[in-house]
């Protein structure tokens, strides 16, 4: 490594920042593939069956035959849709879940404070971030309207009234956060969680983190609010008129989805990559101790992978009606009385 740092400063920081995109991207990828190998085993144990059992040892390489299966099968585009939308909106589904990643600090250092472990270290992360899931929506809403047909057109409606709704109130249940943080960049909010367990926004911020939870099932479409695909009802929503590699990517897209909700929950409510013991909520010093934080990291997020996906398997769908009163009627006036008290609170004390 040293013809690493033999280059300028600036020639290292761009090969760093490309080996940290790289890592995300694959890292993503690879959780993408395997969380859903993940689910389709745990949903087989609740269902008391094998779930996939046959593409190598364990069904270990089922992902990759999934892979092959949406390459090769035939990708048809129905007459009848509006075609230049109908091929632009899985993309669009796919792209949110992947920049959300650029402002994720998933570990201190790799033994060099100067190159930090996140893509881009923005002053404003969590408004970054929010610009960017709300650019999901407009993925499935094209997918609805360009499919011409009333089943995909109900389930791109419903996903826009959605994730409208609930973005409102998870936008609301992170106010509080900042007000204790003083400060939007999401390095600071873990560095503030730094010092023990109590630090931790979860325990300081416990209605604002319920909150956040119910809102991120809502925006990535998992049950108990998986009402734009409800297939009892729409079979199947928005991607009903998809097939091959679109469709895949609609599944990928939700999942990619789903895990930066929940890398962004680690981050903001359980430390991100930091523990409160054995002095492990302090920048990494040594490459070890930064590998240590990654991993850390990771096992939070499987955490919360885990309850996206027993949540799912283990609780009925709500009526369309009941999740638009949940969101408007009940999480957001939560959300507004949580930043009065805290506001109030915080000004007490000074």
């Amino acid at each position: 490594m040293n013809w690493l740092h033999q280059l300028p400063e600036a020639q290292q920081f761009l090969v760093f920042s490309a080996a940290k995109i790289l890592g995300a991207f694959a890292v993503m990828m690879f959780f993408v593939a395997y969380v859903v190998l993940l689910e389709r085993k745990l949903c087989a144990a609740i269902q008391d069956r094998i779930g996939p059992n046959r593409a190598g040892p364990f069904g270990l390489l089922q992902p990759l035959a999934d892979a092959v299966k949406a390459l090769l099968k035939e990708d048809f585009t129905p007459g009848h849709v509006r075609r230049v939308y109908f091929w632009l909106a899985p993309g669009i589904v796919m792209i949110p879940g992947l920049l959300t990643l650029a402002v994720i600090p998933f570990g201190s250092s790799l033994g060099n404070p100067a190159n930090p472990m996140v893509i881009a270290d923005l002053n404003v992360g969590i408004l970054y971030t929010f610009g960017v899931v709300s650019f999901g929506v407009y993925g499935l809403l094209l997918a609805g309207y360009a499919a011409n047909s009333k089943y995909p057109l109900l389930g791109g409606i419903r996903s826009g009234a959605q994730l409208i709704s609930y973005e409102i109130a998870m936008g609301l249940s992170v106010i509080p956060l900042f007000l204790l943080v003083g400060d939007l960049n999401l390095s600071e909010v873990i560095r503030h969680q730094a010092g023990g367990l109590s630090r931790w926004l979860v325990f300081q911020q416990p209605l604002a983190f319920v909150i956040f939870l119910a809102a991120a099932f809502a925006e990535t479409n998992r049950l108990p609010f998986d009402l734009p695909e409800a297939e009892q009802e729409l079979a199947g929503g928005y991607n009903i008129e998809y097939s091959s590699m679109k469709f895949a990517l609609f599944f990928m897209g939700e999942y990619a989805a789903m895990i930066a909700a929940s890398a962004m929950i680690v981050t903001l409510f359980f430390g991100g990559w930091t523990l409160p013991w054995w002095g492990l909520d302090q920048p990494a010093a040594t490459l070890g101790v930064g590998l240590l934080h990654l991993g850390i990291f990771l096992a939070k997020l499987v955490a919360f992978l885990l309850l996206f996906i027993w949540v799912r398997w283990m609780w009925p769908r709500f009526r369309f009606d009941q999740l638009m009163s949940l969101g408007w009627k009940r999480l957001v006036p939560l959300a507004l009385a949580n930043i009065l008290v805290t506001a109030t609170f915080l000004w007490l004390r000074h």
